[in-house]
């Protein structure tokens, strides 16, 4: 019996790596360390950046200034990435990351873009009427607070640095990093407090 034929496009790759190699541009371990890196990211890495920016003020100021910088110094390889902008809610702004032509999203530090981010519902509406596509998150923000919608493309990618929730003071970076979700890291959602927290 034969072996099952392999799609053009795997063969394609194949040849295209290997040109690659034999000219000494990259080798099939660079590759490999590259996927597993890819495969590695996730959220929590962009939540743990938040996490220390809280915590380190030298640490924000680098985030701020270079995110692709302060991603190296959480140990995140952004080798051959875009570059990485990182935008700072603050009392009456908020921030909002879109890609309104297509997905570009910075994967290094926050993994695969979920489903929604990439329909095309989110990409139109998210500039028309922002306050309302949070409000469906239900991120409810006051009328006075301006939100700026930004733009991610593949020259320039973003996420958000959220502002700290109240009553968190004392908390440990594991602690911090488990309120960030995947959701404010784009701006769509606010880092909440566990209900027992919360109630405290």
């Amino acid at each position: 019996m034969s072996a099952p034929a392999r799609p053009e496009s795997v063969a394609l790759l194949e040849k295209f790596v290997a040109a690659l190699a034999a000219r000494g541009l990259v080798t099939e371990q660079e590759i490999a360390d590259r996927q597993a890196s890819t495969d590695r990211a996730s959220p929590e890495i962009g939540a743990r950046m938040v996490a220390r920016a809280w915590l380190d003020e030298g640490y924000r100021r680098l985030l701020l200034a270079n995110g692709a910088a302060a991603a190296e110094q959480m140990g995140v390889s952004m080798a051959g990435a875009p570059p990485l902008g990182v935008l700072e809610d603050r009392p009456g702004l908020h921030h909002l990351v879109v890609c309104t032509l297509c997905s570009c999203y910075p994967r290094a530090v926050l993994g695969y873009p979920p489903h929604w981010y990439k329909s095309f519902e989110y990409r139109a509406r998210a500039v028309r009427e922002p306050r309302a596509v949070l409000a469906e998150w239900g991120t409810v923000l006051p009328p006075a607070t301006q939100i700026r919608v930004v733009d991610s493309t593949a020259d320039y990618r973003w996420m958000v640095l959220p502002m700290r929730p109240a009553g968190t003071e004392g908390w440990s970076e594991d602690q911090l990093t488990a309120i960030v979700t995947r959701d404010a890291l784009v701006g769509v959602a606010l880092p909440r407090l566990p209900v027992a927290a919360a109630a405290e």
